[in-house]
Protein backbone atom coordinates (compact mmCIF):
# COMPACT_ATOMS: atom_id res chain seq x y z
CA UNK A 1 0.00 0.00 0.00
CA UNK A 2 1.00 3.78 -0.83
CA UNK A 3 -1.67 5.56 0.39
CA UNK A 4 -1.08 8.67 2.98
CA UNK A 5 -2.74 9.42 5.91
CA UNK A 6 -2.61 12.52 8.31
CA UNK A 7 -4.44 13.05 11.74
CA UNK A 8 -4.01 16.26 13.34
CA UNK A 9 -1.17 17.22 12.28
CA UNK A 10 0.68 20.49 13.87
CA UNK A 11 4.30 22.17 13.63
CA UNK A 12 4.60 24.78 16.32
CA UNK A 13 8.23 26.75 15.77
CA UNK A 14 9.64 28.87 18.54
CA UNK A 15 11.01 31.97 17.86
CA UNK A 16 12.96 34.17 19.73
CA UNK A 17 11.85 37.74 20.29
CA UNK A 18 14.03 40.86 20.24
CA UNK A 19 13.59 43.92 21.95
CA UNK A 20 15.17 47.08 20.10
CA UNK A 21 18.46 48.71 21.13
CA UNK A 22 20.81 48.19 23.38
CA UNK A 23 19.00 47.26 26.55
CA UNK A 24 17.07 44.58 24.02
CA UNK A 25 20.18 42.98 22.75
CA UNK A 26 21.06 42.47 26.34
CA UNK A 27 18.36 40.71 27.11
CA UNK A 28 18.55 38.80 24.23
CA UNK A 29 21.75 37.76 25.17
CA UNK A 30 21.78 37.14 28.56
CA UNK A 31 17.45 35.64 28.68
CA UNK A 32 15.64 35.17 25.54
CA UNK A 33 12.10 35.32 25.28
CA UNK A 34 10.33 32.77 22.76
CA UNK A 35 6.68 33.52 20.54
CA UNK A 36 5.31 29.75 18.87
CA UNK A 37 4.74 30.30 15.34
CA UNK A 38 2.31 28.12 14.34
CA UNK A 39 3.52 26.64 10.84
CA UNK A 40 0.51 23.88 10.31
CA UNK A 41 -2.43 23.62 12.76
CA UNK A 42 -4.35 20.34 13.23
CA UNK A 43 -4.19 19.27 9.51
CA UNK A 44 -5.91 15.89 8.57
CA UNK A 45 -6.73 14.03 5.33
CA UNK A 46 -5.99 10.84 3.57
CA UNK A 47 -5.05 10.14 0.04
CA UNK A 48 -5.51 6.94 -1.30
CA UNK A 49 -2.45 4.51 -3.33
CA UNK A 50 -2.65 5.88 -6.87
CA UNK A 51 -4.12 8.93 -6.12
CA UNK A 52 -3.30 12.43 -7.50
CA UNK A 53 -4.06 15.19 -5.70
CA UNK A 54 -3.45 19.37 -5.83
CA UNK A 55 -1.92 20.74 -2.69
CA UNK A 56 -2.79 24.56 -3.11
CA UNK A 57 -1.65 27.07 -0.39
CA UNK A 58 -0.42 30.97 -0.72
CA UNK A 59 3.43 31.74 0.06
CA UNK A 60 3.93 30.90 3.68
CA UNK A 61 0.71 29.05 4.03
CA UNK A 62 2.12 25.90 5.40
CA UNK A 63 2.70 23.76 2.10
CA UNK A 64 5.84 23.05 2.43
CA UNK A 65 6.35 22.45 6.39
CA UNK A 66 3.52 19.76 5.56
CA UNK A 67 5.74 17.96 2.93
CA UNK A 68 8.56 18.27 5.34
CA UNK A 69 7.05 15.97 7.54
CA UNK A 70 5.58 14.11 5.38
CA UNK A 71 8.88 12.83 4.10
CA UNK A 72 10.15 12.60 7.35
CA UNK A 73 12.39 15.62 7.39
CA UNK A 74 11.11 17.88 10.10
CA UNK A 75 9.15 16.10 13.17
CA UNK A 76 5.68 16.92 13.55
CA UNK A 77 4.92 18.86 17.07
CA UNK A 78 1.70 16.79 17.48
CA UNK A 79 -0.49 13.94 15.49
CA UNK A 80 0.20 11.52 13.43
CA UNK A 81 1.49 10.66 9.41
CA UNK A 82 1.96 7.37 7.90
CA UNK A 83 3.07 7.10 4.29
CA UNK A 84 2.69 3.61 2.83
CA UNK A 85 2.27 2.36 6.44
CA UNK A 86 5.47 4.04 7.61
CA UNK A 87 6.20 6.56 10.00
CA UNK A 88 8.42 9.35 8.31
CA UNK A 89 10.49 10.82 10.50
CA UNK A 90 11.62 7.38 11.77
CA UNK A 91 13.21 7.19 7.98
CA UNK A 92 13.54 3.51 7.95
CA UNK A 93 15.17 2.10 4.68
CA UNK A 94 11.85 0.73 3.20
CA UNK A 95 9.63 4.36 3.44
CA UNK A 96 12.93 6.27 2.01
CA UNK A 97 13.22 3.57 -1.04
CA UNK A 98 9.61 4.33 -1.47
CA UNK A 99 9.27 8.01 -1.60
CA UNK A 100 11.10 10.59 -3.09
CA UNK A 101 10.60 14.27 -2.66
CA UNK A 102 10.76 16.78 -5.71
CA UNK A 103 11.72 20.34 -5.63
CA UNK A 104 11.67 22.60 -8.58
CA UNK A 105 14.16 24.53 -7.13
CA UNK A 106 16.47 22.08 -5.88
CA UNK A 107 19.23 20.63 -7.56
CA UNK A 108 21.29 17.20 -7.01
CA UNK A 109 23.00 16.27 -10.21
CA UNK A 110 26.78 17.42 -10.45
CA UNK A 111 26.45 20.78 -12.80
CA UNK A 112 30.07 19.55 -14.74
CA UNK A 113 29.77 15.90 -15.07
CA UNK A 114 27.24 14.19 -17.48
CA UNK A 115 23.78 13.23 -16.11
CA UNK A 116 24.32 9.84 -16.97
CA UNK A 117 27.03 9.46 -14.48
CA UNK A 118 25.23 11.00 -11.35
CA UNK A 119 22.44 8.87 -12.26
CA UNK A 120 24.69 5.84 -11.95
CA UNK A 121 25.78 7.04 -8.49
CA UNK A 122 21.81 7.31 -7.13
CA UNK A 123 21.31 3.83 -8.47
CA UNK A 124 24.36 2.60 -6.06
CA UNK A 125 23.39 4.62 -3.40
CA UNK A 126 19.70 2.66 -3.94
CA UNK A 127 21.16 -0.83 -4.26
CA UNK A 128 20.06 -1.45 -7.67
CA UNK A 129 21.89 -3.26 -10.36
CA UNK A 130 23.97 -2.08 -12.91
CA UNK A 131 21.42 -3.97 -15.27
CA UNK A 132 18.41 -2.76 -13.80
CA UNK A 133 19.45 0.36 -13.81
CA UNK A 134 20.22 0.90 -17.05
CA UNK A 135 16.83 -0.44 -17.96
CA UNK A 136 14.99 2.06 -15.96
CA UNK A 137 16.76 4.91 -17.55
CA UNK A 138 16.34 3.96 -21.02
CA UNK A 139 12.51 3.77 -19.88
CA UNK A 140 12.28 6.85 -18.18
CA UNK A 141 14.17 8.79 -20.15
CA UNK A 142 12.34 7.66 -23.54
CA UNK A 143 8.95 8.43 -21.22
CA UNK A 144 10.68 12.43 -20.81
CA UNK A 145 12.44 12.51 -24.30
CA UNK A 146 15.69 12.94 -23.10
CA UNK A 147 18.13 10.26 -25.07
CA UNK A 148 21.28 11.31 -26.22
CA UNK A 149 21.14 13.89 -23.82
CA UNK A 150 22.48 12.02 -20.68
CA UNK A 151 26.00 11.72 -21.80
CA UNK A 152 26.09 15.78 -21.76
CA UNK A 153 27.29 17.80 -19.25
CA UNK A 154 24.22 18.84 -17.09
CA UNK A 155 25.40 22.50 -17.65
CA UNK A 156 25.16 22.06 -20.92
CA UNK A 157 21.70 20.90 -20.74
CA UNK A 158 18.59 23.39 -21.49
CA UNK A 159 16.93 24.42 -17.88
CA UNK A 160 13.96 21.88 -19.40
CA UNK A 161 16.43 19.29 -20.37
CA UNK A 162 18.02 19.81 -16.91
CA UNK A 163 14.45 19.78 -15.10
CA UNK A 164 13.56 16.56 -16.67
CA UNK A 165 16.94 15.08 -15.76
CA UNK A 166 16.25 16.01 -11.99
CA UNK A 167 12.94 14.22 -12.70
CA UNK A 168 14.12 11.29 -13.71
CA UNK A 169 17.10 10.95 -11.05
CA UNK A 170 14.61 11.52 -8.47
CA UNK A 171 12.14 8.37 -10.00
CA UNK A 172 14.93 6.51 -10.58
CA UNK A 173 14.33 4.03 -7.51
CA UNK A 174 10.73 3.73 -8.51
CA UNK A 175 9.08 5.12 -5.58
CA UNK A 176 5.49 4.42 -4.74
CA UNK A 177 4.66 7.45 -3.19
CA UNK A 178 5.84 11.27 -4.78
CA UNK A 179 6.10 14.49 -3.31
CA UNK A 180 6.31 17.02 -5.82
CA UNK A 181 6.97 20.93 -4.63
CA UNK A 182 6.91 23.49 -7.55
CA UNK A 183 8.32 20.50 -10.57
CA UNK A 184 7.81 22.60 -13.11
CA UNK A 185 9.51 25.85 -12.19
CA UNK A 186 10.93 28.44 -14.39
CA UNK A 187 10.23 25.92 -17.20
CA UNK A 188 8.85 27.23 -20.27
CA UNK A 189 5.17 26.24 -21.95
CA UNK A 190 6.66 22.83 -24.10
CA UNK A 191 8.55 21.91 -20.99
CA UNK A 192 5.86 22.22 -19.06
CA UNK A 193 3.44 19.99 -21.11
CA UNK A 194 6.29 17.05 -21.63
CA UNK A 195 6.17 17.17 -17.56
CA UNK A 196 2.93 17.00 -16.93
CA UNK A 197 2.56 14.13 -19.26
CA UNK A 198 5.31 12.44 -17.70
CA UNK A 199 3.19 12.76 -14.64
CA UNK A 200 0.41 11.43 -15.93
CA UNK A 201 2.07 8.43 -17.78
CA UNK A 202 4.42 7.73 -14.62
CA UNK A 203 0.90 7.32 -12.01
CA UNK A 204 -0.54 5.52 -15.09
CA UNK A 205 2.04 2.65 -15.27
CA UNK A 206 3.19 2.13 -11.29
CA UNK A 207 -0.01 3.42 -10.29
CA UNK A 208 1.96 5.51 -7.80
CA UNK A 209 0.29 8.26 -5.20
CA UNK A 210 1.52 12.00 -5.92
CA UNK A 211 0.77 14.85 -3.95
CA UNK A 212 1.36 18.38 -5.84
CA UNK A 213 2.42 21.34 -5.21
CA UNK A 214 2.01 24.99 -7.98
CA UNK A 215 1.73 27.92 -8.82
CA UNK A 216 1.24 27.26 -12.11
CA UNK A 217 -2.89 26.12 -11.76
CA UNK A 218 -2.61 24.23 -15.35
CA UNK A 219 -0.33 21.58 -13.27
CA UNK A 220 -3.49 21.46 -11.18
CA UNK A 221 -5.57 21.19 -13.47
CA UNK A 222 -4.31 18.97 -16.12
CA UNK A 223 -3.45 16.42 -13.17
CA UNK A 224 -5.41 16.61 -10.62
CA UNK A 225 -9.44 15.50 -9.76
CA UNK A 226 -8.98 16.40 -6.19
CA UNK A 227 -7.14 19.18 -4.18
CA UNK A 228 -6.30 19.99 -0.26
CA UNK A 229 -5.83 24.25 -0.19
CA UNK A 230 -4.37 25.16 3.66
CA UNK A 231 -4.18 29.07 4.76
CA UNK A 232 -2.69 30.25 7.85
CA UNK A 233 -1.89 26.65 8.77
CA UNK A 234 -5.04 25.33 8.55
CA UNK A 235 -7.01 22.89 5.86
CA UNK A 236 -9.88 25.00 4.58
CA UNK A 237 -10.54 22.94 1.78
CA UNK A 238 -10.54 19.04 1.03
CA UNK A 239 -12.50 17.97 -2.23
CA UNK A 240 -13.13 17.88 -5.85
CA UNK A 241 -11.35 21.04 -7.91
CA UNK A 242 -14.65 21.62 -9.74
CA UNK A 243 -16.29 21.70 -6.58
CA UNK A 244 -13.70 24.74 -5.56
CA UNK A 245 -14.46 26.28 -8.14
CA UNK A 246 -18.48 25.62 -7.94
CA UNK A 247 -18.61 27.04 -4.39
CA UNK A 248 -16.41 29.62 -4.08
CA UNK A 249 -17.63 31.11 -7.42
CA UNK A 250 -21.18 30.50 -8.14
CA UNK A 251 -20.47 32.91 -10.92
CA UNK A 252 -20.34 32.15 -14.75
CA UNK A 253 -18.00 34.25 -17.11
CA UNK A 254 -20.47 35.54 -20.00
CA UNK A 255 -17.76 36.89 -22.50
CA UNK A 256 -19.44 38.89 -25.36
CA UNK A 257 -17.90 40.40 -28.66
CA UNK A 258 -20.04 43.56 -29.66
CA UNK A 259 -20.81 44.65 -33.16
CA UNK A 260 -19.41 48.34 -31.80
CA UNK A 261 -18.08 49.87 -28.62
CA UNK A 262 -20.97 50.17 -25.64
CA UNK A 263 -20.43 52.64 -22.47
CA UNK A 264 -19.11 51.09 -19.14
CA UNK A 265 -21.86 52.40 -17.68
CA UNK A 266 -24.36 51.26 -20.03
CA UNK A 267 -23.00 47.50 -19.43
CA UNK A 268 -22.95 47.69 -16.36
CA UNK A 269 -26.77 48.42 -15.86
CA UNK A 270 -27.10 44.54 -17.56
CA UNK A 271 -24.29 42.82 -15.56
CA UNK A 272 -21.01 42.83 -13.50
CA UNK A 273 -18.06 43.92 -15.82
CA UNK A 274 -15.48 42.01 -15.43
CA UNK A 275 -12.90 43.35 -18.67
CA UNK A 276 -13.55 44.89 -21.37
CA UNK A 277 -10.45 44.76 -24.50
CA UNK A 278 -11.58 46.13 -27.27
CA UNK A 279 -14.95 44.88 -28.57
CA UNK A 280 -14.64 41.94 -26.20
CA UNK A 281 -16.41 42.41 -22.33
CA UNK A 282 -16.63 39.99 -19.94
CA UNK A 283 -19.39 39.69 -17.41
CA UNK A 284 -19.77 38.09 -14.14
CA UNK A 285 -22.62 36.57 -13.69
CA UNK A 286 -25.14 34.67 -10.92
CA UNK A 287 -25.94 31.20 -12.05
CA UNK A 288 -29.54 32.31 -11.40
CA UNK A 289 -29.61 35.52 -13.30
CA UNK A 290 -27.71 33.97 -16.35
CA UNK A 291 -30.33 32.47 -18.65
CA UNK A 292 -32.04 36.34 -17.84
CA UNK A 293 -29.01 38.18 -18.63
CA UNK A 294 -28.38 36.91 -21.71
CA UNK A 295 -31.66 36.85 -22.93
CA UNK A 296 -32.11 40.51 -22.32
CA UNK A 297 -28.80 41.40 -23.74
CA UNK A 298 -29.01 39.38 -26.69
CA UNK A 299 -32.52 41.28 -26.98
CA UNK A 300 -31.15 45.01 -26.60
CA UNK A 301 -27.71 44.99 -27.71
CA UNK A 302 -25.70 44.39 -31.04
CA UNK A 303 -23.48 40.69 -30.13
CA UNK A 304 -21.55 38.96 -32.77
CA UNK A 305 -20.21 36.34 -30.20
CA UNK A 306 -20.94 34.72 -26.65
CA UNK A 307 -19.85 32.31 -25.23
CA UNK A 308 -20.30 31.27 -21.29
CA UNK A 309 -17.95 29.40 -19.19
CA UNK A 310 -16.16 29.31 -15.57
CA UNK A 311 -14.06 32.07 -13.83
CA UNK A 312 -10.73 31.51 -14.60
CA UNK A 313 -9.05 29.27 -11.80
CA UNK A 314 -6.49 31.03 -10.86
CA UNK A 315 -8.94 33.88 -10.05
CA UNK A 316 -11.00 32.02 -7.93
CA UNK A 317 -7.88 30.22 -6.27
CA UNK A 318 -6.74 33.95 -5.57
CA UNK A 319 -10.33 34.40 -4.08
CA UNK A 320 -9.77 31.60 -1.89
CA UNK A 321 -6.75 32.47 -0.47
CA UNK A 322 -8.04 36.14 0.10
CA UNK A 323 -10.27 35.27 2.23
CA UNK A 324 -9.25 32.23 3.94
CA UNK A 325 -12.22 30.36 4.29
CA UNK A 326 -14.90 28.61 2.29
Amino acid sequence: MSGISVKNLSKVYPVAVKEPGLKGTLNHFFKRTYKEIKAVQDVSFEIAEGEVVGFLGANGAGKTTTLKMLTGLIYPSTGSVTVGGETPYKRHAKFLKDITLVMGQKQQLIWDLPALDSLRINAAVYGISDRTAKHRIEELSDMLSLSGKLTQPVRKLSLGERMKAELLASLLHEPKVLFLDEPTLGLDVNAQLAVRQFLRDYNQRFNATILLTSHYMADITALCDRVLTIHQGKLIYDGSLDGLVERFSPKREVTIEFAYAYDRAKLQTYADVHEINGLRVSFLVTQEMLTKTVSTMLAELSIVDLSVGEPPIEEVIGQVFQAGTI
